[in-house]
């Protein structure tokens, strides 16, 4: 699937081989927890294989998951802004294999290249409304009276 939140669809060819050069192959278990709503944010990933569900808190209930993630999508923007501390929490649902990003030393690059930076931060505005619509649905449907659709 290609989505413009997908790492192909999201930056240019010279641009994604100068963010994978930052790259290291990490892998976790079905289950195992990326990052917990609230905490720092110091790294993200990109999906290579599996299946990664993004959840939130709400008061009272259990975690809502949100949208899952799969091969090529980006794991993770709240690194991108300060405070640097997750918007949301994230899990394996399957086992998964992905790249693994140093935030700070993406920041750098990106502060150290005007195009670069433009690129990514663009990508990652894409990332955030698309995360924020899915969000907005998946409550609506879990909490409003009669659910939504959409939200038109």
């Amino acid at each position: 699937m290609t989505t413009t939140t997908n790492l192909t669809a999201g930056l240019t060819a010279a641009h994604r081989e100068r963010l994978m050069r930052v790259a290291r192959e990490v892998s976790f278990d079905a289950d195992t927890r990326l990052f917990e709503e609230g905490r720092r944010a110091d790294r993200f990933w990109i999906v290579r294989t599996g299946t990664v569900v993004l959840d939130l808190r709400v008061p009272g209930r259990r975690a809502a998951a949100v949208e899952s993630l799969g091969h090529g999508e980006l794991v993770g923007w709240s690194w991108y802004f300060a405070p640097y501390v997750w918007h949301l929490g994230a899990q394996a649902a399957t086992p998964v294999r992905a790249w693994e990003f140093d935030a700070e030393i993406v920041r750098a690059m990106c502060a150290r290249d005007a195009e670069f930076g433009r690129a990514v931060a663009e990508w990652v505005g894409r990332v955030i409304a698309d995360r924020l619509h899915a969000s907005q649905v998946r409550l609506l449907d879990l909490y409003a009276p009669y659910g939504s659709g959409s939200r038109i």
